[in-house]
């Protein structure tokens, strides 16, 4: 049965990846997300459904063993935040090289370099772009509260496995560490499945599946990459999410945000149309595949768009190459774990917008 609880983001997305039928987590502690391995290493889920849970000796060791897992055919998943994920973008592209599921959290903070342990989105480059060497792509959601954040780890691992592609869920130090209200989905079995993709080590009357992404070959790596390529598109024709507010209207200005910082552009927004100023708002659920159409027909009507971020400008590059030069695209943000008011947001729509 679904469950209701009140639950910390990063114990909620633990609990989720247990409910999901996870085979596996591997990964190592850091702040803000270290609750996630504590929550998994106290309930012991081996006890009740057999998921393995295990602190790896870094985050190195810990996407590793994520790759050599989903070369298995296992439901896998683990999570970090800003220096830990940078040290995974090897693997990660190795994997992705590879067509292996996964599922990947960063409960973003502060930085460059070791930062700060305070929220940030400063890791939207390095997630919707490829952090890692050659030419591949991370389906990326972005959760806005607890409660998406328990969805999409489900959600994540479908689209894992649908697409073979690693899957980041994109969150941050605010929703990993508040606690809200929350609606469990109920237990969902572990994977029987033999995929014919997955390695078996040598079966008897069954061909020897080895699973690499080392391609010494030109030609072939080159019709591998047009095979991913393929792919991606599918994934942009099929699995874009976004939700609107107020953009069904006649609105004359449109601001776009992303995750916890949408959840303030939101209270902006409604501040603003309080003063009769008309504007809408788009949250992106997934930054890749990015919602490109909206944005681009929004923005042929509107005077004006705000991408609003907690950091130096780094969404606003999708957003322009969306509206494609209809009309002006302005930024406002905080950075270094900084959090932006709903009132510096509204000022901004008001200067930089409007006045601008």
């Amino acid at each position: 049965m679904k469950e209701l609880r009140l639950m910390k983001g990063n114990e909620a997305l633990a609990e989720a990846s247990i409910r999901a039928g996870a085979d596996a987590y591997f990964g190592y502690p850091i702040t803000p997300q270290s609750e996630v391995i504590e929550y998994l290493m106290h309930v012991q889920p081996e006890k009740t459904t057999g998921m393995v849970v295990l602190q790896a000796e870094s985050e190195i060791g810990a996407i590793n063993m994520i790759y050599g897992a989903a070369g298995c055919g296992k439901k896998v998943l683990t999570t970090s935040s800003g220096p830990g994920i940078s040290l995974m973008q090897e693997a990660l592209s190795y994997i992705a090289g590879a067509e292996l599921p996964c599922v990947v959290a960063n409960i973003q903070r502060g930085g460059p370099g070791l930062g700060t342990i305070q929220p940030s989105q400063g890791d939207y480059f390095q997630s919707v772009k490829g952090g890692g060497h050659g030419d591949y792509k991370l389906i990326t959601l972005a959760p806005a509260s607890v409660q998406e954040t328990v969805d999409y780890v489900k959600l994540g691992f479908e689209l894992a496995f649908q697409y073979r592609n690693p899957v980041m869920i994109l969150t941050d130090g605010i929703i990993g560490q508040m606690m809200e209200k929350v609606e469990l989905f109920e237990q969902q079995p572990r994977i029987t499945e033999q995929f014919d993709w997955a390695t078996k080590g040598k079966v008897p009357g069954k061909d020897h599946v080895i699973v690499t992404s080392l391609m010494l070959q030109s030609e072939e790596q080159e019709k591998i990459n047009l095979r991913l390529q393929a792919k991606y598109r599918e994934v942009e024709n099929n699995e874009v999410r976004y939700q609107e507010h107020y953009c069904d209207e006649d609105i004359d200005y449109l601001l776009v945000a992303f995750g916890s910082c949408a959840r303030i552009t939101q209270k902006s927004m409604e501040m603003a149309r309080e003063k009769g100023i008309k504007i809408g708002l788009i949250r992106p659920q997934t930054l890749y595949p990015f919602p490109v159409a909206i944005i681009e027909k929004l923005a042929a009507k509107v005077k004006g768009i705000l991408t609003v971020e907690m950091n130096t400008g780094q969404m606003i590059e999708d957003v322009k190459l969306a509206a494609n030069g209809q009309t002006k695209v302005e930024f406002y943000g905080r950075c270094g774990g900084m959090i932006p008011s709903p009132d510096e947001i509204l000022n901004a729509i008001e200067t930089k917008l409007i006045g601008g």
